[in-house]
C-alpha cells in the first residue's frame, strides 16, 4: 500500500475518457497546434507549482525544500479558494483544442482532464470536514520529519518555523471538525476512539520526548556547536510553550466535543449525500464504471477461487484439519513468528535482498533509484497496517522506503513477508513510482501521478511475479501469497458490504477471519482502514485482474513471441494512468509485437 499524505460485469468497462491515440488533423494550421501545445504545457507547469505551494507537505515529500517552513493552510477561506481554482483550471483545460495536440500530449491531456474532473466532482462531498482519521492527521503531523533532510542549519530553522505553526494548524483542524459535526459529516465513533491516544503521544512533560523533537536528538556536526545548541533550545521552548499546549487543548476538544458527536454508523452511504458519495469513490478509485453490486459479486467469485487454491496448499503440507483450523495454525504456531522487533526488521531486510537479484528474470529495465527498509514510527504502529511504501524524492535526493510494522512481532507471521515485500518494495510500488519518475518527456504531474487501480493493481500483480522469479519455493510462502490475494478479494466483499449493503463491522471482521489466515490484529486494523477510507480498497483487486487479463491476452495473441520482461516493462512505461488508458496502450503494444519480423 502506498501511503498518501493525510492532511489533506466486465473489467473491460470503458471509461469516460476520449480515445488517447486519435489521429491528429494533418491539415491543422501549425500556429493552432503550437498555441494549443503551449497553452497545455503552461497549464501543467502552473498547476504543478500551485500544488507545491498550496500543499507544502506534498512539496516536502517530493524533495522540494522551498516550502519546508510551513503547513497547508486549512482555513475555510483557503479551502474555498483552492476549490474555485480547481474549477477554473478545468474550464481552462476544456478551452484547449485537444485535436490540435500531438498523440503524446493528447494522452497528457486525457489523464489531466480525468484528474481535474474528479477533483471538481468530489467537492460536493466536503471531505475537508473529516480532516483526520485513526491513521493520520494533525495528531501525527510530526511524521513528516521522516522525509526531511536535516542536513543544514536552514533545514532546522524551517522545522522550527513549522513548530511555530503547529498551534494554527491544530486550531484550523478543530474548526473543520466542528463544521463536520454541524453537518453530520464525521468519521465513525469506533475509529475515533483510537485517536485520543495518538493526541496524548504529543502531550509530553519533557520536550525532548516529543516526536517533534526527534530531528534534534542527532544533529550534524557540520553545524557549529553553538548554533546546534541554540536551535535545539528554541525547539524545546516551542514544544513546551506552544506545541504541547495546542495538543492538550485539542485532546480536550476531541474527547469532550468531537468523540461524543461522531456518528455511530460505519457506512459511507449514511454520510450526507452518502449513496452518491460511495458511487463516486468506487468509480474514482477503480477508474471503471463498475457498480458496488458488480464489485461485490467479483469479490465473492475470487474468494471461492482462492479458497480452492488454499485447500491444495493445505494438503501439500500434510495438514489434516479444516481450512479454518489451518488458518488458526498459521496464526498461532510460534514457529511462524519472530520473537523481537529487532529480529523482525532484520528478516524483512533479508527478504528484500533475496528478491533483488531475481528481478532481472522478469524485467529488462531496473529503476535507478534505490530503496531501503524502515520501521513504521512507534506512535502510529498499533493503529496502522502491516507495511506501506513511501516514494523517493523527485530529484533523486532521497531513496524510496518500505516501512514495516514491528509492533507486536508475535502477530507478524513469517509466511506473509515475501508477498508483502514484493508488493510494497520491489517489484511493486518501488518499481512503479521510480519508473514513473524516470519517464522521458512527460510533464511532472504524470511522473508522480497515482491512480490507485493502476498503482495497487500493479503491486498486487507484482506479488504473483514471485512465481516467475522462483521465490515461492516454500509452500508456506505460497500460502502467504494466496493469503494476500485473498485479502484483496475479501476487500471487494467487505468494503461494498459495509458501505452499501448494511454489513456491520463485526460481520466484516468475521468474513475476513473465515476466509484468510491473517492475524486478528491485522484484520481489525484493515477493516477499520476500509471504514475510514471508503472505496480505496476496491482498486487493488480490480487493477490486478485487469493487468492479469492483459498478460493473458498478450500470451494468447503473441504465442512464442511473448516476452514477459518486455510485457512488464511496457505496463510500467505509461506511468500511472486509468485502466482504460493502460488497456489501449497494451493493446497497441501487442499489435506492434505481432508486426515485428520473426527471428
Amino acid at each position: 500500500m502506498f501511503r498518501p499524505l493525510l492532511l489533506a460485469v466486465a473489467l473491460a468497462t470503458a471509461l469516460s475518457v476520449p480515445p488517447v491515440f486519435a489521429a491528429q488533423d494533418a491539415a491543422a494550421p501549425v500556429a493552432a497546434r503550437n498555441a494549443a501545445t503551449a497553452a497545455l504545457h503552461a497549464l501543467f507547469e502552473e498547476e504543478w507549482e500551485r500544488d507545491l505551494r498550496e500543499s507544502p507537505e506534498t512539496a516536502s515529500h517530493r524533495g522540494d525544500r522551498r516550502y519546508n517552513d510551513r503547513w497547508t493552510d486549512l482555513s475555510l477561506a483557503a479551502i474555498a479558494r483552492r476549490e474555485a481554482a480547481d474549477r477554473e483550471v478545468l474550464q481552462r483545460l476544456r478551452a484547449i483544442d485537444r485535436s490540435q495536440l500531438s498523440p503524446a500530449d493528447q494522452l497528457n491531456y486525457d489523464v489531466f482532464l480525468w484528474q481535474q474532473e474528479k477533483a471538481v466532482e468530489r467537492q460536493r462531498f466536503k471531505e475537508w470536514q473529516r480532516p483526520l482519521n485513526q491513521r493520520g492527521g494533525v495528531q501525527t503531523a510530526s511524521e513528516i520529519a521522516e522525509v526531511l533532510p536535516f542536513a543544514t542549519a536552514k533545514d532546522y530553522q524551517d522545522w522550527i518555523a513549522r513548530l511555530e505553526g503547529v498551534p494554527r494548524l491544530v486550531e484550523q483542524t478543530t474548526v473543520l471538525l466542528r463544521e463536520g459535526l454541524k453537518a453530520g459529516n464525521t468519521q465513525p465513533k469506533v475509529l475515533m476512539q483510537r485517536v485520543p491516544a495518538q493526541i496524548a503521544a504529543q502531550v509530553v512533560a519533557d520536550p525532548t520526548r516529543s516526536p517533534f523533537y526527534k530531528p534534534f536528538l542527532k544533529m550534524p556536526e557540520s553545524i557549529p556547536q553553538a548554533e546546534r545548541e541554540a536551535l535545539a533550545a528554541r525547539a524545546r521552548e516551542l514544544i513546551a510553550q506552544r506545541v504541547v499546549p495546542a495538543y492538550r487543548a485539542f485532546g480536550e476538544f476531541f474527547e469532550r466535543e468531537y468523540l461524543p458527536g461522531a456518528t455511530d454508523s460505519i457506512a459511507a452511504v449514511d454520510l450526507p449525500d452518502g449513496k452518491a458519495y460511495y458511487d463516486f469513490l468506487a468509480s474514482h478509485f477503480t477508474t471503471t464504471r463498475l457498480t458496488a453490486d458488480e464489485i461485490h459479486a467479483i469479490g465473492l467469485k475470487e474468494v471461492a477461487r482462492i479458497r480452492a487454491e488454499m485447500e491444495k496448499v493445505k494438503a501439500e503440507v500434510g495438514f489434516t484439519g479444516t481450512l479454518a483450523q489451518f488458518f488458526e495454525h498459521l496464526r498461532t504456531d510460534p514457529k511462524f513468528f519472530y520473537r523481537t522487533p529487532e529480529e523482525l526488521l532484520v528478516a524483512y531486510r533479508d527478504v528484500a535482498k533475496r528478491i533483488d537479484p531475481e528481478l532481472v528474470k522478469v524485467f529488462r529495465t531496473i529503476p535507478r533509484l534505490p530503496y531501503g527498509v524502515r520501521p513504521i514510527p512507534d506512535n502510529i504502529a498499533p493503529d496502522t497496517t502491516t507495511a506501506y511504501y513511501q516514494p523517493g524524492a523527485v530529484d533523486g535526493s532521497r531513496a524510496g522506503y518500505y516501512y514495516v510494522n514491528l509492533y507486536r512481532p508475535e502477530v507478524r507471521p513469517k509466511w506473509e513477508m515475501m508477498a508483502l515485500s514484493l508488493h510494497e518494495a520491489v517489484p511493486g510500488h518501488h518499481f512503479q513510482f521510480s519508473r514513473g519518475l524516470e519517464l522521458p518527456d512527460v510533464p511532472m504531474f504524470r511522473r508522480v501521478g497515482y491512480f490507485v487501480a493502476y498503482g495497487e493493481g500493479w503491486a498486487l500483480y507484482a506479488e504473483r511475479l514471485g512465481y516467475d522469479m522462483g521465490l515461492y519455493d516454500d509452500p508456506y510462502d505460497r500460502m502467504g501469497q494466496l493469503a494476500y490475494d485473498m485479502w484483496r478479494a475479501v476487500r471487494l466483499v467487505v468494503d461494498t458490504g459495509m458501505h452499501s449493503k448494511g454489513w456491520s463491522r463485526e460481520r466484516a471482521i468475521r468474513f475476513f477471519m473465515d476466509n484468510a489466515p491473517k492475524t486478528e490484529q491485522d484484520i481489525v486494523n484493515e477493516i477499520d482502514r476500509y471504514i475510514a477510507w471508503p472505496g480505496q480498497a476496491l482498486a487493488y483487486k480490480i487493477g490486478q485482474l485487469k493487468i492479469s487479463e492483459l498478460r493473458e491476452r498478450a500470451q494468447r495473441e503473441l504465442g512464442e513471441r511473448f516476452d514477459l520482461r518486455a510485457f512488464n516493462d511496457a505496463v510500467l512505461e505509461t506511468g500511472s494512468v486509468p485502466l482504460a488508458v493502460l488497456e489501449r496502450h497494451m493493446q497497441a503494444w501487442i499489435e506492434r509485437q505481432r508486426a515485428r519480423p520473426s527471428g
